[in-house]
């Protein structure tokens, strides 16, 4: 018989069953969900756990991460607009619910649910069930599932939950040898602007370094957190991530970081960080204590890039916005996320907007496809 438990910390889930239903995907695994929570980086900003695990009599067979929200930072589905307009209708918007990987903007499946369960309908269904009932229960003004797979979508449409389109760029290796022919499928002006790009950072004498796993030793965590407060702080306010995370990730999550670094001469000046699946780069962070032209797109992009084709991963995600990685070979795809308003009046006129924002955004889509930096077929 299946049941369900709220669990309001990962540390009461076995990490190896937790990891048997998230696969490779870095971001659910129990040690970046759980490194997260055990290094105080969530409830500062306001993520409280409460997520779904649901029991075939003591074997966990299905999950859902789930966050109670006070505020909407760190979430890159931005619904501040519905936030205002809902409390100024008199009712209260914070807290919510909200499905996500924290900070990070990453598709990846939130129903996690044994791939060989014969009651994996059942499970869809209880945890939507629970998720809508923790709603009505707690009078919350909202759930929200962000980042989910496209193949999950029908069980949210099923459950009335709210599509939401958005927009990201991805970079796809179609079996590059090395970066110059990765270089040779763009048309000549992107191709000529990238190796410009390139020669200008050479020229600045900055060595770089790409560290993974064990590699990254304390002190380059130490100096790349300084590097990504200075990012927070210049643009963001408060930095997300404690030195304690990036420090915990190699015994959490063994071999996923990627640190890139720049040094000029006997310092370090800038660093990118990344997090890879069997099949994927994930790009997340960069900062600096020196501006170098273009060393942001060598660290962020080419070198990315580099190291996706040299160890044959099919995809860079690098994050959300930037209409300027298109002329960097990376091309628009959808990204979702679903909603459920418990006020039927709001709920209605949330509805109407989605419909009208999805028709502008696949329009600006269509319209950015036109401007890849590919050869024209």
């Amino acid at each position: 018989m299946l049941r369900v438990r709220v669990l309001e910390s990962l540390a009461a889930v076995d990490a190896a069953e937790w990891d048997a239903l998230a696969g490779d995907h870095p971001f659910l695994r129990h040690g970046f969900l759980y490194g997260l929570e055990a290094t105080h980086c969530l409830e500062p900003q306001g993520w409280y756990s409460q997520h779904l695990a649901v029991y075939d009599g003591e074997v966990l067979c299905g999950a859902l991460p789930l966050y109670i929200r006070d505020n909407s930072y760190g979430e890159f589905v931005f619904d501040w607009s519905w936030a205002e307009a809902y409390e100024r209708s008199g009712g209260r918007y914070y807290p919510k619910l909200v499905s996500a990987i924290p900070f990070s903007p990453v598709t990846g499946a939130r129903l996690l649910i044994a791939a060989q369960h014969p009651q994996r309908a059942s499970i869809t269904k209880l945890l939507i069930d629970t998720a809508l009932g923790a709603v009505d229960d707690n009078q919350l003004s909202s759930w929200h599932c962000l980042f989910p797979e496209e193949s999950e979508l029908a069980a949210f449409d099923e459950a009335g939950l709210m599509r939401r389109l958005g927009c990201q760029y991805h970079w796809f290796n179609h079996d590059y040898r090395d970066f110059d022919h990765f270089l040779a499928s763009l048309n000549s002006k992107k191709r000529k602007q990238i190796k410009r790009e390139r020669r200008i950072v050479a020229e600045h004498e900055v060595d770089i370094e790409v560290l993974t796993g064990a590699d990254i030793g304390s002190e380059h965590w130490r100096v790349f957190h300084r590097f990504y407060c200075s990012t927070f702080e210049r643009k963001w306010g408060e930095p997300r991530l404690t030195e304690a995370f990036f420090q915990s990730l190699e015994q959490r999550l063994p071999g996923s970081a990627v640190l890139i670094m720049a040094r000029n001469g006997d310092r370090y000046v800038a660093g990118a960080f990344a997090l890879k699946s069997d099949s994927v780069l994930y790009g997340r962070h960069w900062g600096c204590n020196a501006q170098f032209d273009n060393l942001h797109f060598e660290l962020c992009y080419y070198q990315t890039i580099a190291y996706c084709i040299e160890h044959g991963l099919s995809k860079l995600d690098a994050g959300a916005q930037g209409e300027h990685k298109l002329a960097r070979g990376f091309i628009p795809v959808n990204t979702w996320s679903t909603h459920w308003i418990r006020e039927p009046g709001f709920r209605r006129a949330v509805g109407d907007f989605l419909k009208r924002e999805r028709h502008a955004m696949e329009l600006h889509m269509h319209e950015l496809s036109a401007h890849v930096a590919f050869k024209a077929e």
